[in-house]
């Protein structure tokens, strides 16, 4: 029966996902209509990028010992329309999102108007930096001119005590991914990375994620092009910031949410880090419901991100951190998230409706499919799937003290 079911969906296509109401999708969602089970291209359209720079530190594994999980395949809650239920911060997009360029999206890769390369190494698609201001001692803002995003957008670094921009040496360096609805002010604005990660000789570079960005290589109807967030995290970002700010060739990546999700399938479809974190991430797009949700979601960008979820299938597939958790393997890996319920840092009465409820409820079913994944392929994971909790910081900040000393040993980053 599923089988015709799915045949009747695929007949329709991208042409009916373009038309179907949200309340529509949500309603399927909830009938747990997800993506058919089928084998496709786990690697995508990504190419491995070299390291730009002398590796700091011996290759070492991960080190992480698996922890057990419930079994996976929970009933996903119900999505209020209009709601966003893995928003972490407030407010809306800068008036240069390239999210919400829809006159941009599709186009082929280029420089944006205007850029004005300076004294700066180039990345090896061109994109340069433009721009860089002195926020404290540490931290500097740079700005990228982006051919993969045709826009200039910024990145947050925060340097190690003793460095100094005429240094001979490089940096263990920790790629930190902010969440969905955010920016790339959000880990210093809303985390306690200075004080956790600030007394180590370790770089950490902050960069812009998009609005809605999901940290890949929007699918734009099969033919790609603007915005390439994967291309400009690993193609452009990374090697700017080895060429010029002497971040290491060892390597972690940190995430929240939809920055979760992104360090977890960068460490899968690059072999460039050594650890990759995830703090109620979205690990299993492919979920049944999963991909209705995030289709609805979205909004507007709907289907542009990775596709219909029955014709694109194999991209979604991609892109599944979950699907793709046998490349992990020699990566160290944390992963956590609560269950939607009222934790400890959240008020009692949280009603069930509430966003910050419904996104680490969706959150907490697809870390525990993802840790089964891991378990069942092998793969050592690191995780804390510690109950109740909402979807907010109060609850990733821990969670980033509490990985820290792991990531720090496994890059070889030491108090200064």
């Amino acid at each position: 029966m599923k089988k015709r079911t799915d045949r009747k969906i695929a007949i329709a296509g991208s042409a009916a996902a373009a038309v179907l109401l949200p309340t529509i999708m949500v309603g399927l969602a909830q009938a747990g209509v997800g993506v058919p089970k089928g084998r496709s291209e786990a690697s995508g359209n990504s190419k491995p990028i070299p390291s730009f720079g002398p590796a700091t530190q011996p290759s070492v594994p991960g080190g992480a010992s698996a922890s057990p999980t419930k079994s996976p395949g929970a009933k996903l809650p119900s999505v209020p329309l209009n709601s966003n239920p893995f928003r972490t911060g407030q407010g809306s997009p800068s008036p240069d999102d390239p999210d919400s360029n829809t006159g941009n999206r599709g186009k082929k890769p280029q420089m944006p108007p205007g850029s004005a390369p300076g004294k700066y190494a180039k990345a090896p698609d061109g994109a340069a930096i433009t721009g860089v201001k002195k926020i404290s001692s540490r931290i500097f803002d740079v700005t990228i001119a982006s051919p993969a995003l045709g826009a200039a957008v910024k990145t947050r670094v925060m340097v190690p005590k003793g460095w100094k921009a005429g240094a001979t040496r490089s940096w263990p360096t920790v790629y930190a991914y902010h969440g969905g609805n955010n920016n790339y002010l959000s880990w210093t604005k809303d985390s306690n990375i200075e004080q956790v990660i600030g007394s180590y000789d370790a770089m950490v570079v902050m960069p812009e994620g998009g609005w809605n960005g999901s940290y890949t290589n929007w699918f734009n109807g099969g033919k790609g092009g603007i915005p390439e967030w994967e291309t400009f995290h690993i193609g452009e970002v990374i090697p700017l910031m080895e060429r010029n700010f002497h971040a290491g060739a060892v390597r972690a990546a940190i995430g929240l949410s939809s920055g979760g999700q992104g360090a977890i399938t960068y460490a899968e479809r690059h072999r460039m880090f050594k650890y990759a974190a995830s703090y109620s991430g979205a690990l299993n797009i492919t979920a049944p419901g999963m991909p209705v949700i995030l289709t609805s979601m979205n909004r507007e960008a709907g289907t542009a991100i990775w596709g219909d979820p029955i014709t694109a299938r194999a991209n979604w597939r991609a892109h599944d951190a979950t699907v793709m958790v046998s490349k992990l393997k020699g990566v160290g890996v944390y992963v956590s998230s609560g269950n939607g319920q009222p934790g400890p840092y959240d008020k009692p009465d949280t009603p069930p409706h509430d966003a910050g409820r419904i996104g680490e409820q969706l959150a907490g079913t697809m870390n525990q499919n993802f840790v089964a994944a891991a378990q069942k392929a092998g793969v050592p994971v690191t995780s804390h799937l510690y109950g109740p909790g909402m979807h907010n910081w109060k609850y990733w900040r821990i969670e980033l003290v509490r990985s820290w000393p792991t990531i720090a040993k496994a890059i070889g980053a030491r108090k200064s």
